[in-house]
């Protein structure tokens, strides 16, 4: 059975022009023209990626996570009120945080604290990131992660602007609450709000058994379910893919970097292979609920 059966500055001057033909390349993306950033939002988020509050080895990886390309293909703009689903280490916070310190406002949805132990030390080791650095991160306020409904994190003036998440769906289905923390990000959103998704890449038709097992999720799999959440599609981009990946590593999608389970076997042929291929998504909460 089939998995969807189974479940009912511009960094520099050069830096504008790579990103709008970037962005008139992707998939989906020319019908969201009016959404893209403005060249002032450009600027400040790319001096919020090249900035001097990300660590070494985050910045290492951006050549196979493009955040300035991300970001800007989900339309975040610098006054907005966004939510940060699962933000583990502080990967994406640690450009979200000054990019919207000054005029908007970053919610981080974390483990929960009374979680299990693994989860209550991610959560701290978070919190501790945030307290070493309150002129970057003294804005961040730090919520817990949805599975049904946000418990702590209530935007003020009708919801959030944007939801976002980066590699956490394949986790969910295999906890069960999928859709149901679509139906969380949905009731979160101002009418309008944006959900950004970007997951590791199954092909078509993949199964339960091996999304859970690998870590890939098929990318129209999750279109449905945003669909029957409420959203609406509203293009994909093909930043985050890479061709190279063929998706049937021993195991899975921890084969390659940055895990590289597997240790020093086939070592140099994952470091070869990079990232995942990634879906990168965007959805809209309509501004009038469907009939």
């Amino acid at each position: 059975m089939t998995f969807p059966a189974l479940l009912p500055s511009l960094r520099r001057s050069s830096a504008s022009l790579a990103l709008l033909s970037l962005l008139c390349a992707t998939g989906g993306v020319q019908a969201q023209a009016r959404d893209a950033l403005p060249p002032k939002a450009t600027a400040a988020l790319a001096a919020a990626v090249d900035g001097p509050q990300r660590s070494p080895a985050n910045r290492a990886r951006d050549e196979a996570r493009h955040p300035l390309e991300t970001l800007a293909f989900f339309g975040i703009r610098p006054n907005a009120t966004v939510i940060e689903i699962a933000p583990g280490g502080g990967w994406y916070t640690e450009i979200l945080a000054p990019y919207l310190h000054d005029h908007g406002h970053l919610y981080a949805a974390h483990e929960p604290a009374d979680g299990t132990p693994g989860q209550q030390r991610a959560r701290t080791a978070f919190r501790d990131k945030l307290a070493r650095d309150p002129k970057v991160y003294g804005r961040v306020v730090l919520g817990t992660m949805p599975t049904s409904a946000f418990t702590d994190i209530r935007p003020p003036g009708g919801g959030a602007d944007a939801v976002l998440t980066f590699r956490n769906i394949h986790n969910w289905i295999e906890d069960g609450h999928f859709d149901e923390s679509l139906r969380a990000f949905y009731d979160v959103l101002k009418p309008g709000g944006v959900l950004g998704v970007e997951e590791h890449r199954a092909p078509a038709g993949t199964s339960l058994a091996r999304v859970i097992a690998s870590g890939y999720v098929p990318q129209d799999f999750v279109i449905e379910r945003a669909k029957a959440a409420g959203f609406a599609f509203a293009g994909s981009s093909e930043v985050n893919a890479n061709p190279r990946d063929t998706k049937d590593h021993a195991n899975g999608v921890w084969s390659l970097p940055p895990t590289l389970r597997g240790g020093e076997v086939d070592r140099a042929k994952y470091q070869a292979i990079g990232e995942s291929d990634r879906m990168t998504l965007r959805f809209v909460k309509p501004l009038r609920p469907a009939r």
